[in-house]
């Protein structure tokens, strides 16, 4: 346990958003191709289009879990119905080890009122990794995915989540 949430960690590292970090550190898994997976999940980062809104890590997660039992048609309440309690585990379980939210803004102690329209990144320093939760969260995160698929240590899932 762990291969994936250092993986993870790497990626935010090397730059990626918070959201293609888990996303990515998972992809492998169901062949997508790389640029494919940071396609993806590139919106989602620092809550949504840098609007703090759902944690990017959170919506990485969510986006492996959708590749894991994600429903394919249209007319499927039961496999639907699976996706969402799948969906609100993994949030749950965020939750507990996050503090209480899944909101960006809460988790970074944010001010609630502030409207957040600038979409510009901050620089990556190593002060900034000192003054953001967000690499706990991104392992927090992959920690949790590692565990629901119950992966080996080659990195395969062994168990059937849906």
């Amino acid at each position: 346990m762990g291969k994936r949430q250092d993986q993870a960690e790497q990626l935010f590292r090397e730059g990626y958003n918070c959201s293609q970090s888990v996303f990515l550190a998972f992809s492998d898994i169901y062949g997508l191709d790389q640029e494919l997976a940071l396609r993806i999940s590139s919106s989602f980062g620092a809550g949504m289009g840098r609007m703090r809104e759902v944690c990017g890590t959170v919506s990485g997660m969510l986006l492996v879990a959708g590749l894991e039992c994600g429903t394919i048609k249209g007319r499927d309440p039961e496999g639907k119905k699976a996706n969402y309690d799948t969906v609100q585990r993994l949030a749950t379980e965020f939750k507990k080890k996050s503090g209480g939210s899944i909101i960006c803004r809460e988790l970074l102690g944010l001010d609630k009122k502030k409207d957040f329209t600038d979409t510009k990144p901050e620089e990556r320093t190593e002060n900034y990794y000192k003054k953001r939760p967000c690499i706990q969260l991104i392992r927090e995160a992959a920690g949790i995915l590692e565990e629901y698929l119950g992966l080996d240590e080659n990195g395969k899932s062994n168990v059937s989540n849906c």
